[in-house]
C-alpha cells in the first residue's frame, strides 16, 4: 500500500513540475539569452523543486515494492499531467489528447511488463560510464542541434531529456556501487568517483533543460517522449552492458516491438490532436508570463 500512495505521489510530483514548466515555456520568447533567466525565475525554482520531490517519493516507492509495480504507476504522470495542464490553462482535455495518452500509458506498461528485473549490484564499470557517457552528450548534442522551435524540434529536446535521464540514472547505480566499493574490478580512486558525480549532475540538469525547451511545443507530446525514451535509454544499457534480456526470450523481443508502436502511435496521436481555442487560456497566459523572458535555446 505505501509503495503504491508513494508512486502516485511521484507521478503528481512529476506532473505538476512538467506542467510548471511547459507554462513557464508558454510564457518566454525565443531569443538569444542565458541561463540566468531560468535561475532568476521563481516558477523554474518551483518546478526544480517538483521534481526533487517527486524523485524522492519514487526512490521510497521502490524501497517499500517491486520495480515491476512502481515502474508501471509511474507513467501515470502523463495521465496526471493532462487534466492538470488543462486546469492551469482553463480548458478541458480533448478527446484526442486523452486518445493518445492511453495509448501511450498502453504502450510504456507493455515496455515494462517484458522487461528483465536487475540483478542486485548490477552496475556499469568505470570505463564502461565514461564510454555511455560521451557517447550519450554526442548523441544528445546531434539530436538538439538545428531549428529550436516547432513540434519537431520540442519532441527532439524531449528525447534528449529523456536519454540524458535515463542515462544519469544508470550512472548514479554506477556511484552507489562505488562508494559501496562494490564496483565490477574493484574499489575506484576517489577521482573516478568524484568524476562520476559530477556527469550525473551535468546529465540531470541538462535533462531538465532540455525539457523546458521541449514544453515550447506543448505539454502531453514531449511529456510522452521523455517518458518513452527514459526508460528505452536504460533499457539500451541494460541489454547492450549489463546482460540483462526482456522476460519471454525472442517472444519478448516481440511484445517489446510492439509495446514501442503502441506507444509511438500515442505520441502521434498526442501530437496531432488539436487543442481547443480559449481566450481564457490566451489570458491567463498573458497574466502569467515571467518578467523575465526565458530564451528558448537557454540550454545553449
Amino acid at each position: 500500500m505505501a509503495a503504491v500512495l508513494l508512486s502516485l505521489v511521484s507521478a503528481v510530483g512529476y506532473a505538476l513540475a512538467a506542467v510548471a514548466q511547459a507554462r513557464l515555456a508558454a510564457g518566454s520568447a525565443p531569443g538569444r539569452g542565458s541561463l540566468r533567466a531560468l535561475l532568476r525565475h521563481g516558477g523554474w525554482w518551483a518546478a526544480v523543486g517538483l521534481n526533487a520531490a517527486g524523485a524522492l517519493a519514487h526512490v521510497g516507492a521502490l524501497h517499500y515494492g517491486p520495480l515491476t509495480l512502481v515502474q508501471p504507476l509511474g507513467a501515470l504522470t502523463l495521465v496526471a499531467a493532462l487534466p492538470l495542464g488543462a486546469y492551469g490553462a482553463r480548458r478541458r482535455v480533448t478527446r484526442g489528447e486523452w486518445r493518445g495518452a492511453l495509448w501511450t500509458l498502453a504502450g510504456l506498461v507493455g515496455l515494462v511488463a517484458v522487461t528483465g528485473p536487475a540483478t542486485p549490484g548490477d552496475a556499469l564499470g568505470i570505463d564502461e560510464s565514461l564510454v555511455v557517457a560521451a557517447a550519450t552528450a554526442s548523441f544528445v548534442a546531434l539530436l538538439t542541434a538545428g531549428r529550436r522551435s516547432g513540434h519537431g524540434a520540442g519532441l527532439r529536446h524531449a528525447t534528449g531529456s529523456g536519454v540524458a535521464s535515463g542515462v544519469a540514472s544508470a550512472l548514479t547505480q554506477t556511484l552507489t556501487a562505488a562508494l559501496a566499493l562494490e564496483l565490477p574490478g574493484g574499489p575506484a580512486p576517489w577521482w573516478q568517483t568524484a568524476l562520476l558525480a559530477v556527469l550525473i549532475s551535468g546529465f540531470a540538469v541538462g535533462g531538465l533543460l532540455l525539457s523546458q525547451t521541449a514544453y515550447r511545443a506543448g505539454l502531453a507530446a514531449p511529456l510522452a517522449v521523455v517518458n518513452l525514451a527514459n526508460p528505452a535509454a536504460a533499457a539500451v544499457i541494460g541489454v547492450a552492458l549489463l546482460g540483462e534480456s526482456f522476460r519471454g526470450g525472442a517472444w519478448g523481443w516481440l511484445a517489446a516491438a510492439a509495446a514501442s508502436a503502441v506507444a509511438a502511435r500515442g505520441v502521434v496521436l498526442l501530437t496531432a490532436a488539436p487543442l481547443p481555442a480559449s481566450p481564457a487560456r490566451d489570458a491567463a497566459d498573458d497574466t502569467t508570463a515571467p518578467a523575465d523572458p526565458v530564451p528558448a535555446n537557454a540550454t545553449g
